[in-house]
């Protein structure tokens, strides 16, 4: 697919939206009573259900950090989540690849020296794919960690961003990002002082175009902190009323 299809000549894209329109998000708390903290959360028709478990101890004793906690995470895609139809080993590189990922945005989130000697398990499960995977793993294990009641400096908040002729566009979806002429990249930040935890690119973008890139991606991430941050609340609120029953 040519880059003039991604952008028609009125500023639309594929799916309706403008350049700086995010997908519509969806996103709630403590969905699995079985696990330590949970979330679904879905951006636009990407959507993903993570469960969290922990800080306990360790699996392995060669995995134990006696300072801080070890941060696993595991990565599943559901056979039905693509037109593929295909079931995923979980050797799978890509898996791995989004799992490595994920761990290495909330390390340096999460105040892992609170909890030495233990383990934090995040399983994500991709319930549907169309684009923007890490991005929503991202933001909806922030969700779980939070109903966990993990410490945690801050939100952890990601968001893509990407090229199509000339205009720096926001929230990628699985056409665009398909494009091999579409740059794709993915920004985690923390929003209270705006820190980069992850910086992720899936392909070549000019130099001259990374800040206008990496901005819009920013006040994407900005966006979504205040969408997470009702659903913290809505939980909290939900919690405090079956207290009172």
């Amino acid at each position: 697919m040519s880059r003039q299809e991604l952008l028609s000549p009125e500023g639309l894209r594929v799916d309706g939206r403008r350049a700086n329109e995010l997908r519509r998000i969806l996103c709630r708390a403590s969905v699995l009573n079985t696990a330590d903290g949970s979330a679904y959360y879905e951006q636009g028709n990407t959507k993903v259900l993570v469960a969290v478990y922990g800080p306990r101890e360790p699996r392995f004793r060669n995995s134990i950090q006696h300072e801080q906690a070890t941060i696993n995470v595991e990565f599943n895609v559901a056979p039905f989540s693509t037109s593929e139809r295909r079931k995923r080993s979980k050797g799978d590189k890509r898996l791995l690849e989004v799992a490595s990922f994920v761990r290495q945005a909330f390390e340096g989130a999460i105040q892992r020296s609170v909890y030495p000697r233990s383990q934090i398990d995040i399983y994500l499960h991709l319930l549907q794919h169309d684009g923007g995977t890490l991005e929503t793993c991202i933001n909806a294990a922030t969700l779980a960690l939070i109903d966990a009641g993990i410490s945690m400096d801050d939100y952890v908040c990601a968001c893509t961003a990407g090229f199509i002729d000339e205009v720096p566009v926001l929230d990628l979806n699985a056409v665009e990002e398909s494009s091999i002429e579409t740059p794709d990249l993915t920004v985690a930040i923390l929003p209270r002082n705006g820190n980069i935890a992850l910086l992720q690119m899936e392909s070549r973008l000019h130099s001259d175009k990374l800040e206008d890139v990496l901005n819009l991606a920013v006040e994407g991430c900005k966006h979504i902190h205040r969408k997470l941050d009702e659903a913290v609340l809505a939980a909290a609120s939900d919690l405090a009323q079956k207290l009172n029953r």
